[in-house]
């Protein structure tokens, strides 16, 4: 009777899961009684995936631990910089860095085969404009980035909590709002896709009622598909179930309220 090979030894508690990767809790020591409008997901890592988020992450990723203020500057070579929360595997990200290599995307998502994803992406098609983070945007916003430091802000399809006792875990709320508002430049685009109608609603309503923004279409609604936004998979599973995608792309205001 042959012998069984040893069953493969078991991560110790506590190790990283990618050596010099991703963390799994990068803002341990800033847990705080707050809804998040997000929810991890435990997925399969492709060997490929945790190959590059060994290897490149030390170059091209960043833990969001709120411990420092970030340096955009230095990070993208004085590229202007748009912030991209919830990017899912990255496939719209790079496409967008690869027809825009004049603008740094800081992408954001918690979403580890994602992150390696968009990191292979990025180095197959040789997006040195790229950076990836890892944990929550709203410690990412009000901890470690400068006022009037973002060119932009994207975010493509967030979950739409679609239960109505869930909806206060929607990332576009007036408190989001606030926070955002000085971190973006004047003039800076607030860009929001989403194909759940009640939500775009929900957008529409919070956006516009909110002063430190302003709608850029004159009649108050929805914008038309910017042709720089490339068709996410997201989007392309909800026109197959027969949503409508709505656009919405307000500007930040030139003076903040309270300024």
């Amino acid at each position: 009777m042959s012998e069984q090979p040893p069953a493969p030894a078991r991560r110790p508690k506590g190790e990283p899961r990618f050596p010099g990767g991703p963390v799994a809790d990068p803002a341990g020591s800033h847990h705080e009684r707050r809804i998040r409008s997000f929810q991890p997901r435990r997925s399969r890592v492709t060997t490929g995936q945790g190959e590059y988020l060994e290897r490149l992450w030390p170059q091209w990723g960043l833990d969001i631990d709120g411990r420092g203020t970030l340096d955009l500057d230095a990070m993208f070579d004085g590229l202007p910089v748009v912030l991209e929360i919830g990017f899912g595997m990255g496939e719209a990200t790079a496409e967008m860095a690869a027809a825009d290599p004049g603008t740094g995307i800081l992408a954001v998502d918690v979403h580890t085969p994602g992150q390696g994803n968009l990191l292979g992406l990025a180095e197959r098609g040789g997006l040195t404009n790229v950076r990836v983070a890892n944990g929550d945007a709203i410690i990412l916003l009000r901890e470690m980035l400068p006022p009037e430091s973002l060119d932009g802000l994207r975010v493509y399809f967030p979950d739409p909590w679609p239960k109505k006792r869930h909806h206060k875990r929607r990332i576009i709320q007036p408190d989001f709002l606030t926070l955002a508002a000085p971190r973006l430049k004047p003039g800076a685009v607030l860009h929001c896709a989403t194909d759940w109608e009640p939500y775009a609603e929900q957008m529409l309503e919070v956006l516009t009622a909110h002063p430190a923004f302003e709608n850029t279409q004159p009649d108050g609604g929805y914008a038309p598909r910017p042709a720089f936004r490339p068709l996410t998979r997201f989007e392309g599973q909800g026109l197959d179930k027969g949503h409508v995608v709505h656009d919405l792309l307000f500007t930040r205001a030139a003076e903040l309220p309270g300024a």
